[in-house]
């Protein structure tokens, strides 16, 4: 395992999914704009802890949600 280094997202413009409900429940938040890597983080708690996703290892989370999606 690598490390990802530390990065300032003080100034993250957060999305949430267009497939999010409007109830504010489970939803987890993305900041674009990094080209390397992906930050996530859950809407309920934003000043809460942040993840690092590497932007290839993301893509590669991203298409198998939608290929199984499309499945069922």
């Amino acid at each position: 395992m690598t490390s990802i280094p530390e990065a300032d997202l003080s100034t993250a413009a957060w999305h949430k999914s267009s497939y999010s409900a409007g109830d504010g429940g489970d939803c987890l938040e993305v900041a674009a704009g990094n080209p390397t890597t992906v930050p996530v983080r859950d809407s309920k708690n934003p000043h809460g802890p942040k993840l690092l996703f590497r932007a290839d290892s993301w893509a590669v989370f991203v298409n198998g949600l939608k290929a199984s999606s499309t499945s069922t």
